[in-house]
Protein backbone atom coordinates (compact mmCIF):
# COMPACT_ATOMS: atom_id res chain seq x y z
CA UNK A 1 0.00 0.00 0.00
CA UNK A 2 2.79 2.44 0.95
CA UNK A 3 4.72 1.56 -2.21
CA UNK A 4 1.62 2.08 -4.33
CA UNK A 5 1.02 5.49 -2.75
CA UNK A 6 4.62 6.56 -3.32
CA UNK A 7 4.43 5.47 -6.95
CA UNK A 8 1.18 7.40 -7.42
CA UNK A 9 2.74 10.55 -5.94
CA UNK A 10 5.76 10.23 -8.25
CA UNK A 11 3.50 9.69 -11.25
CA UNK A 12 1.35 12.69 -10.34
CA UNK A 13 4.43 14.87 -9.87
CA UNK A 14 5.83 13.81 -13.25
CA UNK A 15 2.49 14.32 -14.99
CA UNK A 16 1.95 17.83 -13.61
CA UNK A 17 5.57 18.76 -14.41
CA UNK A 18 5.19 17.48 -17.98
CA UNK A 19 1.92 19.38 -18.36
CA UNK A 20 3.58 22.60 -17.22
CA UNK A 21 6.56 22.12 -19.57
CA UNK A 22 4.28 21.47 -22.55
CA UNK A 23 2.24 24.58 -21.78
CA UNK A 24 5.35 26.70 -21.26
CA UNK A 25 6.81 25.41 -24.52
CA UNK A 26 3.64 26.39 -26.35
CA UNK A 27 3.54 29.91 -24.94
CA UNK A 28 7.24 30.58 -25.55
CA UNK A 29 8.20 28.67 -28.71
CA UNK A 30 5.17 27.26 -30.54
CA UNK A 31 3.03 30.41 -30.46
CA UNK A 32 5.97 32.67 -31.30
CA UNK A 33 6.72 30.77 -34.50
CA UNK A 34 3.13 29.80 -35.33
CA UNK A 35 4.00 26.09 -35.41
CA UNK A 36 1.74 23.04 -35.14
CA UNK A 37 2.77 20.16 -32.87
CA UNK A 38 1.41 16.74 -33.69
CA UNK A 39 -1.73 15.07 -32.40
CA UNK A 40 -4.76 16.60 -30.74
CA UNK A 41 -2.70 19.51 -29.38
CA UNK A 42 -1.87 20.50 -32.95
CA UNK A 43 -5.53 20.13 -33.96
CA UNK A 44 -6.59 22.30 -31.01
CA UNK A 45 -4.16 25.04 -32.05
CA UNK A 46 -5.42 24.79 -35.65
CA UNK A 47 -9.04 25.17 -34.49
CA UNK A 48 -8.08 28.20 -32.37
CA UNK A 49 -6.29 29.90 -35.25
CA UNK A 50 -9.08 29.10 -37.73
CA UNK A 51 -11.67 30.57 -35.35
CA UNK A 52 -9.58 33.73 -34.93
CA UNK A 53 -8.92 34.11 -38.67
CA UNK A 54 -12.36 33.25 -40.02
CA UNK A 55 -14.79 34.28 -37.26
CA UNK A 56 -12.62 36.71 -35.26
CA UNK A 57 -13.32 34.58 -32.17
CA UNK A 58 -10.60 34.05 -29.59
CA UNK A 59 -11.25 30.51 -28.34
CA UNK A 60 -9.53 29.44 -25.10
CA UNK A 61 -7.34 26.36 -25.30
CA UNK A 62 -8.99 24.41 -22.46
CA UNK A 63 -12.54 23.73 -23.76
CA UNK A 64 -11.36 22.91 -27.28
CA UNK A 65 -8.62 20.55 -26.09
CA UNK A 66 -10.90 18.80 -23.57
CA UNK A 67 -13.64 18.34 -26.18
CA UNK A 68 -11.25 16.84 -28.74
CA UNK A 69 -9.92 14.43 -26.10
CA UNK A 70 -13.31 12.92 -25.20
CA UNK A 71 -13.12 9.98 -27.61
CA UNK A 72 -9.42 9.17 -26.92
CA UNK A 73 -10.11 9.23 -23.16
CA UNK A 74 -13.06 6.87 -23.63
CA UNK A 75 -10.75 4.51 -25.54
CA UNK A 76 -8.30 4.71 -22.64
CA UNK A 77 -10.88 3.83 -19.97
CA UNK A 78 -12.45 1.11 -22.12
CA UNK A 79 -9.40 -0.66 -23.48
CA UNK A 80 -6.11 0.46 -21.87
CA UNK A 81 -6.36 0.91 -18.10
CA UNK A 82 -8.19 2.89 -15.44
CA UNK A 83 -5.27 4.39 -13.47
CA UNK A 84 -3.29 5.06 -16.65
CA UNK A 85 -6.23 6.96 -18.11
CA UNK A 86 -6.96 8.85 -14.88
CA UNK A 87 -3.39 10.16 -14.71
CA UNK A 88 -3.62 11.00 -18.41
CA UNK A 89 -6.79 13.01 -17.69
CA UNK A 90 -4.86 14.93 -15.03
CA UNK A 91 -2.22 15.61 -17.67
CA UNK A 92 -4.79 16.84 -20.21
CA UNK A 93 -6.61 19.11 -17.75
CA UNK A 94 -3.43 20.56 -16.20
CA UNK A 95 -1.86 21.17 -19.59
CA UNK A 96 -5.01 22.92 -20.80
CA UNK A 97 -5.27 25.15 -17.73
CA UNK A 98 -1.55 25.98 -17.71
CA UNK A 99 -1.75 26.89 -21.40
CA UNK A 100 -4.53 29.39 -20.75
CA UNK A 101 -2.98 31.02 -17.67
CA UNK A 102 0.72 31.20 -18.62
CA UNK A 103 1.43 34.51 -20.40
CA UNK A 104 3.09 34.44 -23.78
CA UNK A 105 6.80 35.18 -23.72
CA UNK A 106 9.22 35.47 -26.64
CA UNK A 107 12.57 33.77 -26.07
CA UNK A 108 13.76 33.98 -29.68
CA UNK A 109 12.16 34.71 -33.03
CA UNK A 110 14.51 32.49 -35.01
CA UNK A 111 12.04 29.96 -36.37
CA UNK A 112 14.67 27.28 -37.01
CA UNK A 113 15.93 27.46 -33.42
CA UNK A 114 12.33 27.31 -32.21
CA UNK A 115 11.62 24.26 -34.39
CA UNK A 116 14.62 22.37 -32.99
CA UNK A 117 14.65 23.38 -29.33
CA UNK A 118 10.88 23.54 -29.10
CA UNK A 119 10.75 20.01 -30.50
CA UNK A 120 13.34 18.85 -27.96
CA UNK A 121 11.34 20.23 -25.03
CA UNK A 122 8.06 18.89 -26.44
CA UNK A 123 9.47 15.39 -26.91
CA UNK A 124 11.18 15.32 -23.50
CA UNK A 125 7.95 16.42 -21.79
CA UNK A 126 5.89 13.70 -23.46
CA UNK A 127 8.56 11.07 -22.69
CA UNK A 128 8.54 12.15 -19.03
CA UNK A 129 4.80 11.62 -18.93
CA UNK A 130 4.93 8.25 -20.72
CA UNK A 131 7.72 6.90 -18.52
CA UNK A 132 5.74 7.92 -15.43
CA UNK A 133 2.76 5.80 -16.54
CA UNK A 134 0.47 8.27 -18.29
CA UNK A 135 0.08 9.96 -21.64
CA UNK A 136 -0.41 13.46 -22.97
CA UNK A 137 -3.75 12.36 -24.42
CA UNK A 138 -5.18 12.49 -27.91
CA UNK A 139 -3.46 10.30 -30.45
CA UNK A 140 -1.23 8.73 -27.77
CA UNK A 141 -4.29 6.79 -26.54
CA UNK A 142 -5.02 5.62 -30.06
CA UNK A 143 -1.38 4.66 -30.65
CA UNK A 144 -1.20 2.60 -27.44
CA UNK A 145 -4.57 0.97 -28.16
CA UNK A 146 -3.54 -0.10 -31.65
CA UNK A 147 -0.12 -1.34 -30.43
CA UNK A 148 -1.37 -3.31 -27.43
CA UNK A 149 -4.83 -4.50 -28.41
CA UNK A 150 -4.61 -4.83 -32.18
CA UNK A 151 -0.92 -5.53 -32.70
CA UNK A 152 -0.82 -2.80 -35.36
CA UNK A 153 1.91 -0.34 -36.20
CA UNK A 154 0.13 2.96 -35.53
CA UNK A 155 2.91 5.20 -36.87
CA UNK A 156 1.36 5.43 -40.32
CA UNK A 157 -2.06 6.38 -38.97
CA UNK A 158 -0.68 9.05 -36.63
CA UNK A 159 1.55 10.38 -39.42
CA UNK A 160 -1.46 10.62 -41.73
CA UNK A 161 -3.41 12.53 -39.06
CA UNK A 162 -0.56 15.01 -38.64
CA UNK A 163 -0.16 15.41 -42.41
CA UNK A 164 -3.82 16.41 -42.71
CA UNK A 165 -3.36 19.06 -39.99
CA UNK A 166 -0.22 20.43 -41.65
CA UNK A 167 -1.83 20.51 -45.10
CA UNK A 168 -4.81 22.49 -43.81
CA UNK A 169 -2.50 24.85 -41.92
CA UNK A 170 -0.26 25.23 -44.96
CA UNK A 171 -3.13 26.03 -47.31
CA UNK A 172 -4.64 28.64 -44.99
CA UNK A 173 -1.73 30.16 -43.05
CA UNK A 174 1.28 29.56 -45.30
CA UNK A 175 3.51 26.62 -46.13
CA UNK A 176 6.55 27.97 -44.29
CA UNK A 177 4.85 27.36 -40.91
CA UNK A 178 3.79 23.88 -41.97
CA UNK A 179 7.27 22.96 -43.20
CA UNK A 180 8.97 24.20 -40.05
CA UNK A 181 6.36 22.24 -38.08
CA UNK A 182 7.70 19.09 -39.76
CA UNK A 183 11.14 19.83 -38.28
CA UNK A 184 9.49 20.41 -34.89
CA UNK A 185 7.56 17.13 -35.04
CA UNK A 186 10.55 15.14 -36.31
CA UNK A 187 12.73 16.43 -33.47
CA UNK A 188 10.02 15.69 -30.93
CA UNK A 189 9.50 12.14 -32.24
CA UNK A 190 13.25 11.43 -32.21
CA UNK A 191 13.48 12.50 -28.56
CA UNK A 192 10.50 10.35 -27.58
CA UNK A 193 11.97 7.31 -29.32
CA UNK A 194 15.25 7.83 -27.48
CA UNK A 195 13.78 8.38 -24.01
CA UNK A 196 10.73 6.08 -24.14
CA UNK A 197 11.48 2.50 -25.15
CA UNK A 198 8.53 0.47 -23.88
CA UNK A 199 7.27 -0.41 -27.36
CA UNK A 200 10.72 -1.10 -28.77
CA UNK A 201 12.16 -4.61 -28.59
CA UNK A 202 15.59 -6.16 -28.15
CA UNK A 203 16.59 -9.64 -29.26
CA UNK A 204 18.85 -11.54 -26.86
CA UNK A 205 21.14 -14.42 -27.82
CA UNK A 206 22.63 -16.01 -24.71
CA UNK A 207 25.29 -18.74 -24.99
CA UNK A 208 25.15 -20.62 -21.70
CA UNK A 209 25.59 -23.93 -19.91
CA UNK A 210 22.59 -23.17 -17.67
CA UNK A 211 19.67 -22.73 -20.09
CA UNK A 212 16.92 -23.46 -17.57
CA UNK A 213 18.18 -20.88 -15.08
CA UNK A 214 18.60 -18.29 -17.85
CA UNK A 215 15.08 -18.90 -19.21
CA UNK A 216 13.61 -18.58 -15.72
CA UNK A 217 15.52 -15.34 -15.14
CA UNK A 218 14.20 -13.86 -18.39
CA UNK A 219 10.63 -14.84 -17.59
CA UNK A 220 10.71 -13.57 -14.00
CA UNK A 221 11.63 -10.06 -15.15
CA UNK A 222 9.88 -9.69 -18.48
CA UNK A 223 7.17 -12.40 -18.58
CA UNK A 224 8.59 -13.44 -21.94
CA UNK A 225 9.48 -16.98 -22.91
CA UNK A 226 12.59 -18.16 -24.72
CA UNK A 227 13.73 -20.75 -27.23
CA UNK A 228 16.67 -23.01 -26.37
CA UNK A 229 18.92 -24.13 -29.23
CA UNK A 230 21.52 -26.88 -28.98
CA UNK A 231 25.05 -25.85 -29.91
CA UNK A 232 28.72 -26.71 -29.73
CA UNK A 233 31.68 -24.48 -28.97
CA UNK A 234 33.95 -24.26 -32.01
CA UNK A 235 37.16 -24.02 -29.95
CA UNK A 236 36.71 -26.59 -27.18
CA UNK A 237 34.02 -28.64 -28.98
CA UNK A 238 32.01 -28.70 -25.77
CA UNK A 239 28.24 -28.63 -25.49
CA UNK A 240 26.58 -25.22 -25.32
CA UNK A 241 23.03 -23.94 -25.36
CA UNK A 242 21.83 -20.77 -27.07
CA UNK A 243 18.84 -19.11 -25.40
CA UNK A 244 16.94 -16.89 -27.83
CA UNK A 245 14.40 -14.36 -26.54
CA UNK A 246 12.81 -11.03 -27.49
CA UNK A 247 12.14 -8.57 -24.66
CA UNK A 248 11.12 -4.95 -24.28
CA UNK A 249 14.06 -2.61 -24.85
CA UNK A 250 13.08 -0.79 -21.67
CA UNK A 251 13.65 -4.04 -19.69
CA UNK A 252 16.71 -5.34 -21.49
CA UNK A 253 19.28 -4.01 -18.99
CA UNK A 254 17.42 -5.58 -16.06
CA UNK A 255 17.07 -8.86 -17.96
CA UNK A 256 20.79 -8.95 -18.79
CA UNK A 257 21.62 -8.26 -15.15
CA UNK A 258 19.58 -11.23 -13.88
CA UNK A 259 21.02 -13.44 -16.62
CA UNK A 260 24.49 -12.54 -15.32
CA UNK A 261 23.35 -13.53 -11.84
CA UNK A 262 22.00 -16.86 -13.12
CA UNK A 263 25.13 -17.62 -15.16
CA UNK A 264 28.14 -15.33 -14.68
CA UNK A 265 29.91 -17.09 -17.58
CA UNK A 266 27.11 -16.49 -20.10
CA UNK A 267 27.93 -14.81 -23.42
CA UNK A 268 25.16 -12.31 -24.23
CA UNK A 269 24.48 -10.59 -27.54
CA UNK A 270 21.75 -7.92 -27.59
CA UNK A 271 20.42 -6.88 -31.00
CA UNK A 272 17.91 -4.13 -31.71
CA UNK A 273 14.76 -5.67 -33.17
CA UNK A 274 13.64 -3.89 -36.33
CA UNK A 275 10.40 -5.72 -37.10
CA UNK A 276 8.44 -8.20 -35.02
CA UNK A 277 5.55 -10.36 -36.26
CA UNK A 278 3.54 -12.58 -33.95
CA UNK A 279 2.33 -12.50 -30.37
CA UNK A 280 4.42 -10.35 -28.07
CA UNK A 281 3.36 -9.83 -24.46
CA UNK A 282 2.74 -6.27 -23.30
CA UNK A 283 1.90 -5.79 -19.62
CA UNK A 284 -1.54 -4.22 -19.26
CA UNK A 285 -1.64 -0.66 -17.98
CA UNK A 286 -3.18 -0.22 -14.53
Amino acid sequence: MKRSLSRSILTLTAVVSAAFLLALNKKTFIDTAGLYPGGVAGLTILVQRLAAAVFAVDLPFTPVNLLLNVVPVWIGFRFIGRNFTLFSCVMIVCNSIFTDIIPQHIVTQDILLISIFGGLIHGASIALCLNAGATSGGTDFISIFLSERRGMDSNGIILGFNVVILCIAGLIFGWDKALYSIIFQYTSTAVIRTLYRKYQQSTLFVVTTKPVAVCNAIYNISQHGATVLEGEGSYGHCERHVVYSVVSAAESKRVIRVIREADPEAFINEVKTQTLSGRFYHPKAD
